[in-house]
């Protein structure tokens, strides 16, 4: 591991923008000798949390795509490639010898047969963890999903033969027994000599878009190390994988599907101290791995966060003190943290306030530095505080409605609440 921290290590993550892509950034962007970098072919997500952007890029599929890969490649001396589409992961696997870089993929007979469920099944269908898989309908209730389908698109519940779909072609879909139970993913790690280091499994307690938004760790069963144990030992995995399990009417563990790629709720897995991610960009450049046990379990529940651009460039902000950046008598975290990042990106801030109290003993009490703020304007009159506001590309936050109509009138530059802090983070730095 000692070589792998001499220098940096460049990770290209393509496509930037899904929800796995946001977690492999929020995995890797914070590692000392990792930089990160997103590539599209269209514009999503990636352009508000990836610093290092790189759009344009051709669909995986075109001709020319493998050339202009490789540019991006030698422009910025990429080390490690991250794929983050089934689909994408196995062309690369199929391609990889194109690609001038590492790519954390499974070899092209495992991606080929993690990305064809009638293939998955084929290969165990000696397991007792295969579900029954039908040529046709002959039992009901049965469930039909796509062959190479991901995230549960596509997939019906067939009830009634009155059920059956008239409306797809049947011959691209696996028809199995229907599974009640509850339903985990398995995240995994294998290292590069193939041994099987990290079995992950979490709950799918609620999933939004085949994405499960709420989950728990779960401890790791006999049967369930079986199943990884058997996969792990029929397929070439190289770094991350999962596998998604759901239980059938006797409680026993079926195999749903198996994905080279990285899933979007790594993220439960990396809270239990396990950066999958991380540890795959060193096995796929040959590192030995270490993996610490953790003494504790997660739960994680999550909603739709919003990340936002504004047109406007600003080189100073005026905030304000009270009911700002103190709320209820506590430090309001948001607040803290725009502070920092403006000092982290050379911006000016001028603290303006009417502070009743001593200041510096009220910074003192709330442990913020003084020396955080370019300057410190204490008004202790009724002036409204746009007479102080100096400068001309900056930006007025203040809780007053008052005072920010004030310095919008009189200044005519943005003005925001404290409810709008999250409008100005950048999730870039």
């Amino acid at each position: 591991m000692a070589n792998a921290m001499s220098k940096k290590i460049n990770v290209l993550i393509f496509p930037a923008g899904e929800v796995n892509s946001v977690e492999l950034h929020a995995a890797l962007s914070s590692c000392v000798n990792i930089e990160v970098f997103g590539a599209a072919s269209v514009d999503r997500h990636g352009p508000f949390i990836f610093r290092n952007y790189i759009g344009g890029l051709p669909f995986a599929t075109h001709p020319a795509f493998y050339d202009e890969l490789n540019k991006v490649i030698e422009r910025y001396r990429i080390d490690v490639v991250f794929p983050t589409h089934d689909s994408v992961a196995d062309l690369f696997s199929s391609n990889r010898n194109r690609i001038r870089a590492k790519v954390v993929v499974a070899d092209p007979r495992t991606a080929e047969i993690c990305r064809d469920k009638a293939k998955t099944y084929r290969i165990f269908s000696a397991c007792d963890f295969t579900p029954t898989i039908y040529p046709e309908f002959r039992e009901f209730p049965a469930f039909i999903k796509p062959i190479d389908g991901q995230g549960g698109q596509g997939a019906r519940l067939v009830r009634s033969p009155e059920d059956v779909p008239h409306d797809i072609d049947l011959s691209r879909y696996v028809i199995q027994e229907y599974l009640p139970g509850e339903e985990y993913t398995v995240d995994c790690l294998t290292d590069y000599l193939g041994e099987l280091r990290v079995i992950s499994p979490r709950s799918r307690d609620r999933v939004m878009a085949g994405i499960s938004v709420a989950s728990k760790s779960r401890s790791v069963t006999v049967e369930v190390r079986h199943i990884a144990e058997a996969i792990n030992a029929a397929l070439t995995f190289r770094g991350l994988w999962f596998f998604q399990i759901k239980r059938d009417r006797e409680g026993k563990w079926k195999l749903l599907e198996i994905s080279t790629r990285c899933a979007g709720s790594m993220c439960l897995t990396r809270a239990m101290g396990w950066n999958l991610p991380l540890l795959s960009v060193y096995t796929a450049l040959g590192y030995p791995v270490e993996i610490l046990d953790s003494a504790y379990s997660v739960s994680m529940d999550r909603t739709l966060i919003s990340r936002y651009k504004i047109d406007y460039d600003y080189s100073a902000v005026y905030f304000d003190f009270d009911d700002t950046l103190i709320i209820n008598g506590k430090v309001h975290l948001p607040a803290i943290w725009f502070l920092y990042q403006c000092r982290n990106e050379s911006k000016k801030v001028i603290l303006v306030t009417r502070h009743e109290k001593d200041l510096d003993a009220t910074l003192a009490e709330y442990c913020i530095p003084r020396a955080l703020f370019s300057e410190i304007i204490h008004i202790r009159n009724e002036d409204s505080k746009a007479c102080f506001v100096t400068e001309s590309d900056a930006i007025f936050i203040d809780n007053s409605f008052k005072e920010r109509m004030a310095v919008h009138r009189a200044c005519r530059i943005p003005v925001f609440d404290v409810d709008a802090l999250e409008v100005l983070m950048n999730w870039t730095t």
